[in-house]
């Protein structure tokens, strides 16, 4: 833990210079352009959603009559085993299932049990995540759970209910997310990550309310910046509230807060405890406090193509590979070389060097597609 105490802070949208210097790796574990290791696979396993969120599916785009992909599109489950069997050969050690909303897929149990098997190069299980948001927990934990999953993520993007169905568009309500978390905590799921993405002039006035409602709690609630992902949300950056004002406005109401280590390199959230020990909250500071310097992360889109930033314009197609009708040694030789060799390429770092012309509208891959 650091000996850093915020009582008040000033409000500092300063973009953290790119750290280029080389660290040591396992030399199975291949590392990008900068240096940096292949840590995270986040895996979308449907570009469905039941929520129609202002920032990720708004309905102008998302209506009834738009294309979602066909079922003949999607990587199967025993595609996306493969893929990820070569991955943690690679060195990943934490894989995130994500949508869409990922619940919508059927019998996706069947998946995580899969990808629980799987063991790093050391022996270790893969840590085995996923995002959801919520509504659909109480019908899922206890065969989530039995198929070997560690953890779920929540989103909650406020506690009142009239705030969180205009941000959620569908009349969805507060309780059914928070009945979904008690069902997840009872489960064994934990701990839970709740995310709220803060959306200045829409539920920014949310921000005290939700930490008040999550201190003392077991749960980890963090606050995203509202980001320009896709080209369909209308991102303004006045619209952004930088996390230093969001601890700041934390600390104020609800007491001192102290910054605490993160779990490990790369992890994005910044971590703060309160230092009376009711809890901890994080804040992910894509815009005004980028991380590109240390991302160890990758997405396998729903259909098999990775990307290498969230904010990127275009992926890899994978899926020739798998459905090539090559078997075991070939197949994973050459997922693992096309994967080896992407990765050593990559020198995304969107986030350090965003400007007016960057965020201009421009076709970068949907949040709905590969996941936050």
């Amino acid at each position: 833990m650091t000996d850093r105490v915020i009582h008040l802070v000033q409000e500092d949208a300063r973009v953290i210079p790119l750290n280029t210097a080389t660290p040591t790796h396992p030399s199975n574990q291949p590392l990008d352009a900068l240096g940096r290791r292949l840590h995270d696979l986040r895996i979308s396993v449907t570009d469905r959603c039941n929520f129609r969120c202002v920032y990720c599916m708004p309905k102008s785009i998302f209506d009834k009559d738009y294309a979602f992909l066909p079922h003949k599109d999607l990587l199967s489950f025993e595609e996306i085993e493969r893929i990820a069997h070569e991955f943690v050969a690679l060195g990943v050690e934490k894989i995130r299932l994500t949508g869409g909303e990922p619940l919508l897929r059927k019998n996706l149990e069947i998946l995580v049990e899969q990808l629980a098997r799987l063991r790093t190069p050391s022996g270790k299980p893969v840590e085995l995540t996923l995002t959801t948001n919520g509504t659909l927990l109480p019908k899922k934990v206890r065969a989530l759970k039995e198929a070997g999953l560690s953890r779920v993520t929540v989103s909650l993007d406020a506690i009142d209910d009239a705030v969180f169905k205009r941000m959620n568009d569908v009349d969805f309500s507060v309780q059914e997310v928070l009945d979904g978390i008690d069902a997840a905590h009872a489960a064994g799921l934990g701990p839970i990550k709740v995310n709220m993405v803060v959306k200045g002039g829409m539920n920014d006035e949310q921000i005290i309310p939700m930490a008040r409602h999550f201190k003392s709690t077991p749960h980890i609630l963090r606050f995203i910046e509202y980001m320009d992902v896709g080209s369909s949300n209308g991102w303004k950056m006045d619209e952004v509230v930088p996390s230093a004002r969001v601890i700041n406005q934390i600390a104020q109401a609800l007491g001192p807060l102290q910054a605490v280590n993160p779990n490990y390199t790369g992890e994005v959230a910044e971590r703060w405890q309160y230092v009376d020990g009711q809890g901890e909250i994080g804040v992910i500071s894509s815009v005004t406090q980028a991380f590109c310097k240390d991302c160890s992360r990758i997405r396998l889109s729903t259909e098999g193509k990775l990307y290498t930033c969230l904010f990127a314009t275009k992926g890899h197609d994978l899926k020739p590979l798998v459905r090539s009708g090559l078997h075991g040694d070939a197949v994973a030789q050459q997922l693992r070389h096309a994967i080896q060799n992407l990765w050593s390429l990559r020198a995304d770092r969107y986030s350090e060097v965003r400007t007016a012309n960057t965020t201009q509208p421009r076709d970068r891959i949907e949040m709905s597609y590969i996941g936050g």
